[in-house]
């Protein structure tokens, strides 16, 4: 069979297949591959990631490589789900939903913010290992916190999306010349300001405090969970979600 097409797989593909193993002690491992395709991406992102300069980064040929992963897309899925390890699975107890919710996001956005090549991957069959446990424990978390059908599945959505969108968007905030682009489009409003009175008094996002902003936005994601949550009791709602404890009222 020819070789390509003997390598032509999906995205995903290569957690439907188990690890190929070899007698004796081989010369390389999925483990070390995607220790260095990690590096590889963090130094020169997705465009940087090819197989043969990963084979030479590892020491070997390129048929040594295919051999553990059949395709690209097998060492991106790998890549994603490794850093996805970084992220502690919170072990504080049950009755804080929102604490723990906020520990396991906050961490994630961590993880993307570390790796800045991963966010724009997330479009990708997210079946790893690291990343199931992770979604299981948010799924978990907000069941026991009343969630159920389409509230449960809206409120894991809207915080994935939130991190996933907040990520990116910061992983690409740096670029160029930052202080002029705010500089213009500052001075653009101001000019503007019959027209964008809102944004010209109070805008555009800087970016200068992101951690803020996030957790903020976060205490706002989490409000409104709770606000659907089967079971709490109306009108003694509290907010922990960025360490600003308030009651909510009805």
């Amino acid at each position: 069979m020819d070789e390509t097409k003997a390598r032509r797989t999906s995205a995903g593909d290569v957690w439907l297949r188990p690890p190929r193993t070899q007698r004796g002690t081989p010369p390389l491992s999925r483990d070390r591959i995607v220790e260095e395709a990690v590096a590889l991406l963090d130094e020169e992102g997705v465009d940087g990631l090819i197989m043969r300069r990963l084979a030479e980064r590892l020491g070997t040929g390129s048929a040594t490589l295919y051999w553990h992963v059949k395709t690209k897309d097998d060492v991106l899925d790998l890549a994603l789900d490794a850093i996805f390890s970084d992220v502690a699975i919170p072990q504080g107890t049950g009755d804080d939903w929102r604490g723990n919710v906020t520990a396991l996001i906050t961490g994630w956005r961590a993880a993307l913010l570390e790796h800045p090549w991963s966010a724009a991957l997330l479009n990708r069959p997210m079946l790893g290992p690291n990343v199931l446990a992770r979604s299981e424990f948010l799924y978990a978390t907000l069941l026991a916190a009343g969630l159920t059908g389409p509230h449960l599945t809206a409120a894991a959505f809207g915080l994935s999306n939130y991190v996933v969108g907040s990520a990116l968007m910061q992983a690409t905030w740096h670029t160029g010349d930052e202080e002029g682009g705010q500089r213009s489009a500052q001075a653009y409003l101001q000019a503007n300001t019959d027209l964008y009175p809102a944004l010209a008094a109070h805008g555009p996002y800087t970016g200068d405090d992101q951690d803020s902003a996030f957790a903020l936005g976060l205490t706002y994601l989490l409000d409104g969970i709770e606000a659907n949550a089967v079971g709490t009791p109306r009108g003694t709602r509290t907010g922990t979600g960025a360490g600003n404890a308030r009651s909510v009222p009805d």
